[in-house]
């Protein structure tokens, strides 16, 4: 089962995205595996404290994206391979990256300075940062 304790909504994105990118998270950093049941909707609307068309949205997208497959009475279980990972691990990382040079550019930061700034944590972060 997918474990939903760690999720803390509030950056401002909708509820649904936020839950969507929590999950895809998960898969990248393998925490959510093939074969991990999910909650029921109603159950995750419980746990999460959210609308329960949020859920069945949530589930939809999910059903949509290939990444979980559900049968009419029973759970819905993730359906991952290297693949559908790789996919996932691409499309945050490239998301990541846009963010991060959206604000730099907001903030007037150069190219150079922006590349400097990234080596040095890279360099120096040990993992950590």
């Amino acid at each position: 089962m997918i474990d939903f304790s760690t999720f803390a909504a509030g950056d401002g994105t909708p509820v649904y995205r936020q839950i969507l990118f929590f999950i895809k998270r998960g898969i990248v950093a393998g925490t959510v595996r093939d074969g991990d049941a999910l909650p029921s909707r109603r159950a995750l609307s419980a746990l999460l404290g959210i609308n329960p068309n949020t859920a069945q949205k949530i589930y939809r997208l999910l059903e949509e994206e290939d990444l979980i497959h559900s049968h009419g009475g029973a759970k819905s279980v993730v359906t991952l391979d290297a693949v559908k990972a790789e996919r996932i691990r691409a499309e945050l990382l490239e998301q990541d990256a846009i963010n991060v040079v959206r604000s730099m550019r907001q903030m007037g930061i150069s190219k150079a300075d922006a590349v400097a700034l990234i080596e040095k944590y890279w360099d120096s972060s040990g993992g950590d940062v």
